[in-house]
């Protein structure tokens, strides 16, 4: 990303821009963005569609945060944003899908799409693509689902970022694991969740902030456990739970499920042989798994037994009454009402003058408030 960084930073954001933009118009951006670099509008669409769902739902280390690693993707030319994936090999109930390099977000929705047309027909559908880049929030495609009535999951590897339990050096990515299932009346249990302690990204908004990030998340380049941000760039992440005395062995243990499901499934780079996410002088091939099942093939009744568990946990006595019990997917419910209060998504102003810089580099009209 340097010759980007450097070609970008040629310019200078003026002072007092605000950071309060309308989804809408975030939306705009992104489109525009990609455009620019050679992007098909129906693809940079599907794009957009998800960064900025990651934003209204807080999830802001995959949202507009990740737009640049896509533009540079498509100016180095290592992703092919027009390119529509194909089918390799199926059964009327799995996929092997080839995303023939294109845009993670087109390759997603295609298996998801592919996934959920197989779990309608025989009870379960199950999907796996090789050949794929970035795809953003893993729980978009597992949210697919569930608004259809159906169970989606969905699981994708990564660069590696991670170290093993015991280890010092980055063996898998931050594989993440997703779980969406339908409940009553739009009420869905969504789980979203890096198989690391941490994204890498928030250790990438950290870093734009200029903040430390807690003890526990990263080691240094060393292996020497750290609170900054940037050596915590540089160096590695701990798996979920964190050091072995934690029980991050568990967290090691289901970044391997994933790795198992993604890369080792579909015949493609896996763990240490996937390319550094920094570097962008051959394609990512990132491997992806999408599940859909649907509830009706099992016992009656499935959303209001979901929708009973969740809320007998959200009544449950909290240790601090300002604080009250939630289940996946609540959190984000809460932001995009925050959101919605409030007339738009407010960003760090960091980034938003680095967006700045970015639209006036590749000519596009920067946000409008």
């Amino acid at each position: 990303m340097d010759f980007l960084a450097e070609e970008k930073n040629k310019f200078s954001a003026p002072e007092g821009l605000p950071t309060k933009y309308r989804h809408e118009e975030v939306h705009r951006f992104i489109v525009d963005c990609m455009v620019s670099v050679g992007t098909p509008p129906p693809q940079a669409g599907a794009l957009a569609d998800l960064l900025v769902a990651a934003d209204l739902r807080g999830h802001f280390s995959h949202g507009l945060n990740r737009l640049e690693m896509y533009v540079n993707d498509m100016l180095k030319k290592v992703c092919a944003g027009g390119a529509t994936p194909v089918i390799a090999k199926e059964s009327v109930s799995t996929a092997l899908v080839d995303g023939r390099n294109g845009l993670g977000p087109v390759v997603g929705n295609f298996c998801m799409d592919l996934a959920i047309k197989k779990a309608k027909a025989t009870g379960v559908g199950w999907v796996c693509a090789r050949g794929s880049n970035h795809y953003g929030i893993a729980g978009w495609y597992a949210m697919s689902a569930s608004k259809q009535g159906l169970l989606g999951m969905s699981f994708t590897n990564t660069s590696s970022l991670v170290v093993p339990t015991r280890g010092k050096q980055a063996v898998l990515g931050t594989n993440p694991i997703a779980l969406a299932a339908p409940g009553v009346k739009g009420d869905d249990f969504v789980l979203d969740m890096a198989t690391s302690v941490v994204s890498g990204g928030k250790v990438e908004v950290a870093c734009m902030k200029g903040e430390d990030v807690p003890a526990g998340w990263a080691l240094d380049k060393h292996g020497a456990p750290t609170t900054d941000s940037q050596q915590a760039m540089d160096g590695f992440l701990l798996p979920l739970g964190g050091f072995e005395t934690h029980s991050g062995y568990k967290g090691f243990g289901l970044g391997m499920l994933v790795e198992i499901f993604c890369g080792i499934m579909a015949g493609a780079p896996y763990g240490p042989n996937i390319r550094d996410w920094t570097r962008t002088d051959r394609p990512a091939d990132l491997s992806q798994c999408f599940v859909a099942i649907d509830p009706s093939f099992f016992a009656p009744g499935f959303e209001g037994r979901m929708t009973d568990l969740m809320s007998h946990c959200r009544n449950m006595e909290s240790e601090d009454p300002q604080n009250p019990v939630l289940v996946a997917g609540d959190p984000e419910r809460l932001h995009m009402r925050k959101v919605e209060r409030e007339g738009g998504i407010t960003y760090h102003i960091n980034q938003i003058n680095n967006l700045w810089k970015l639209g006036k580099y590749l000519g596009v009209t920067p946000m409008q408030a």
